[in-house]
């Protein structure tokens, strides 16, 4: 079978409150589109009815499937849902939706930048934030500092929930990832950058989320930590290891 175009990939830990109206939206919005595409919900650790709802959607709507895994991690669960998506771009999208998802038309063909992964920013030239915090903003800025000192200079935000790769980026980047946790958005985009991907910060429109499960601040010594093992992984020469899907 040809494979879809657009697979949108949702990690959902915990979320039968938001995910009912975002697969709902998503949906809406895919019905209307005249390419082919399917959303791949990657469940794990719940201790809610975000599985159930999940399943129900699958039953509904032909292109929704939904994956469960034992361990817990939003990096675990994007990468097991990278690895089994079967677009030809595969696009990383938060369950808060704090992106309206008629966005996702400016990352994939014919309307996306020159690139094999376009990353959503909300600090690119463009970009607006609606009813974001100060506090927030600030942490956010605080970790960027880190990250840009640390791993990816010139990146302005990495940890915007909204990435898409390239079918062969993905399959290429993914199994090396090792981190399980938020911060496995900067270990895959530096593996990118290590194996010669380009990177495309797209401004996007973003809505806060008050019920956001990020504390920057208060993770911030497990980030630290993170992007610590990043060089010392890249030091050993883990990512540059022929990829494996196991």
């Amino acid at each position: 079978m040809t494979p879809p175009l657009l697979s949108i990939i949702i990690p959902a830990y915990n979320e039968e409150r938001r995910l009912p109206d975002t697969l709902q939206k998503i949906s809406s919005f895919l019905l209307r589109q005249d390419y082919t595409y399917e959303v791949v919900v990657v469940e794990n650790g719940s201790t809610d009815r975000t599985l159930d709802i999940a399943r129900l959607f699958e039953q509904d709507y032909p292109f929704v499937r939904a994956m469960h895994l034992e361990g817990r991690g939003k990096g675990l669960a994007v990468r097991a849902g990278m690895l089994a998506a079967e677009g030809e771009y595969r696009f990383i999208c938060d369950a808060d939706l704090s992106m309206p998802i008629e966005e996702v038309n400016r990352f994939i063909p014919p309307l996306k930048p020159e690139g094999e992964i376009i990353i959503a920013s909300r600090e690119a030239p463009g970009a607006v934030r609606y009813d974001e915090p100060i506090y927030r903003h600030l942490s956010g800025r605080a970790f960027n500092l880190a990250v840009r000192l640390l791993a990816l200079p010139g990146l302005r935000d990495t940890q915007c929930g909204f990435k898409c790769f390239s079918a062969e980026a993905a399959r290429t980047i993914f199994p090396l990832v090792t981190i399980h946790g938020w911060t496995f958005d900067v270990e895959a985009l530096y593996i990118a950058r290590r194996r010669g991907y380009r990177i495309v910060e797209l401004p996007i429109p973003w809505y806060f989320n008050p019920e956001s499960k990020v504390h920057l601040l208060r993770d911030l010594r497990q980030v630290v930590r993170d992007l610590l093992l990043i060089r010392r992984n890249a030091q050993q020469g883990v990512y540059d290891a022929r990829p494996s899907s196991l």
